[in-house]
């Protein structure tokens, strides 16, 4: 029988406006968030094993964890790929057989060097049959399937392996897939059209073991819809709102939705009472044309602007995401998202080039018409090289974008939305949570107050910051939390926003060399 000595590993993942690394040193934590699918695929092992988890962005991985190991298992996404890359070839070296699954393994397997087993699509269909074979002592080389496992059935994940004190926020998931069709988006491809949901119950008992580790603080519910399927939400938000009074609102929540939330009155009322107070959305682009050509067809039965205005009048913050470089994008998109993000007041614009994607109807579409260019790296904000031809010239879209970010995330313009979102709030008391760490003046809300008033005064935009502060906190007092909590995550937004000009920079003067050598 093969050894039962397992070694999950989470591959680190690069510092970009998605990380916060910058932001979570100010509340004392070492990553945003633990790898859920790890602890999942953890779950389905019997007791008989023995297995732990070593996520990269928390602790390094050391030749002795390696060596200790009958078999290293990995998961990661596609922006994770250098570090997984690495990560293959040390065990190649040790004579220690890999593992892999997750997003970047089941969407570029045959890119992929060095993995002996590759257990893709979802774990709860493929891993067990790689358990079985493993067993007697003779693994396939690839283990895929079509199947879509029921929710229900999903253990709950092995929340006990990780220190959640190291984290930010803590993941759960309720469903799987989403409705809607956007071309360049992988979520379909990947895990279908028909939203796949879990009993509200079997979702509680997923928090309760939560919070027997001890955490308390924002849950990130990871489904990249939360609302595809409405009315097994709304059942799920009415077990939640009783459970929360029951805990005394220890759980503040965050999760992923389409803009039609907006239209269902009662839904976003049922979020407020359970505890959100972010949803991010995707906004994608002004342009009308853009958001047919993509698909986005949910942003085009919707006036956006009083969408957004219908959710944060609940206390929900709107976190949007926005994409530059679609087929149908005029010369002038870059000021028009500029003036749109500005509108929506979304203090946290996450604005990137498109991107395609594998299993995405855009990187079949680009393949056809023979415009793509290479995989992407995952990386749709912080990577200026596309990876396929755009219609608008390539040089354009660079600069166009650099603009953007040069000017949505100056520190003048940036703590101007969040004032802008503060007055589109409702009186904290009537949200019944105030989100980022509670309303209550704890311990770790203190160190991060101080923190940020320490550092970020005498920063290169201190009188910036303390005007925000001083206009925030005399208008709205009641959300003091939200108003350093803006503050302290623009302080990464602004570093990574700093750090993205210096690697365009060098990578213009790169290509100016490579320009001379070539006329030489």
């Amino acid at each position: 029988m093969s050894g039962r000595n397992f070694l999950f590993v989470y591959p680190e993942t690069p510092d970009t406006y998605w990380s916060f690394r910058h932001a979570l040193a100010f509340v004392g934590k070492k990553a945003l968030m633990p790898p859920l699918g790890l602890a999942t695929i953890a779950a389905l092992l019997p007791e008989c094993y023995d297995c732990r988890i070593i996520d990269m962005n928390i602790e390094p991985l050391l030749e002795d964890d390696i060596l200790s190991a009958d078999l290293v298992l990995l998961s990661a996404m596609i922006v994770q790929r250098e570090s997984f890359d690495e990560v293959v070839a040390r065990c190649g070296k040790l004579g220690v057989p890999v593992a892999a699954g997750g997003p970047y393994p089941t969407s570029c397997r045959e890119d992929i060097r060095g993995v002996d087993h590759f257990i893709l699509n979802e774990g709860e269909v493929t891993f067990p049959l790689f358990l079985r074979d493993w067993e007697r002592g003779n693994p396939a080389a690839v283990y895929e399937s079509d199947a879509k496992p029921d929710l229900a059935g999903v253990p709950i994940p092995r929340y006990d392996l990780f220190d959640v004190n190291k984290y930010n926020v803590m993941p759960l998931q309720f469903s799987r897939g989403c409705p809607f069709g956007c071309e360049f988006c992988d979520i379909p491809g990947l895990f279908g059209h028909r939203p796949r949901v879990k009993p509200p119950a079997r979702f509680i008992r997923e928090l309760d073991a939560l919070l027997k580790t001890g955490f308390t603080g924002n849950v990130f519910i990871v489904d990249d819809n939360f609302i595809g399927n409405t009315g097994a939400v709304k059942d799920l938000l009415r077990e939640i709102v009783p459970w929360q009074k029951k805990q005394g609102r220890r759980i503040q929540f965050c999760t992923e939705a389409s803009v039609n939330l907006a239209a269902d009155p009662e839904l976003m009322d049922l979020m407020r009472e359970a505890g959100f107070y972010m949803a991010f959305i995707g906004l994608e682009t002004p342009v009308r044309e853009s958001l047919e050509h993509t698909g986005k067809v949910q942003n085009l039965r919707v006036n956006v602007d009083e969408a957004v205005r219908a959710i944060q009048s609940r206390g929900i913050e709107v976190s949007g995401g926005f994409i530059v470089g679609f087929d149908s994008d005029p010369a002038d998109v870059f000021d028009r998202q500029i003036g749109f993000i500005r509108e929506l007041a979304v203090p946290t614009a996450m604005i990137g080039l498109l991107t395609a994607l594998p299993n995405t109807g855009l990187h079949d579409r680009l393949r056809a018409e023979g415009r793509l260019l290479s995989l992407s790296t995952g990386n749709n904000t912080h990577d200026l090289e596309l990876n396929f031809l755009p219609r608008l010239p390539a040089e354009l879209l660079r600069n166009g974008y650099r603009r953007i970010l040069g000017t949505i995330y100056s520190p003048r313009i940036y703590f101007r939305r969040c004032l802008d979102f503060f007055d589109r709030l409702p009186r904290a008391r009537e949200t019944r949570v105030e989100g980022g760490g509670g309303k209550t003046f704890s311990k770790r809300n203190a160190l991060a107050l101080l923190r940020s008033v320490f550092r970020q005064t005498f920063s290169a935009y201190g009188l910036v910051y303390l005007v925000y502060l001083f206009r925030a906190l005399i208008k709205h007092p009641d959300h003091y939390v939200r108003i350093f909590t803006m503050a302290i995550q623009g302080h990464h937004l602004f570093r990574i926003t700093r750090q993205t000009e210096e690697f365009a920079m060098h990578n213009d003067s790169a290509r100016g060399t490579m320009g001379v050598r070539a006329r030489m």
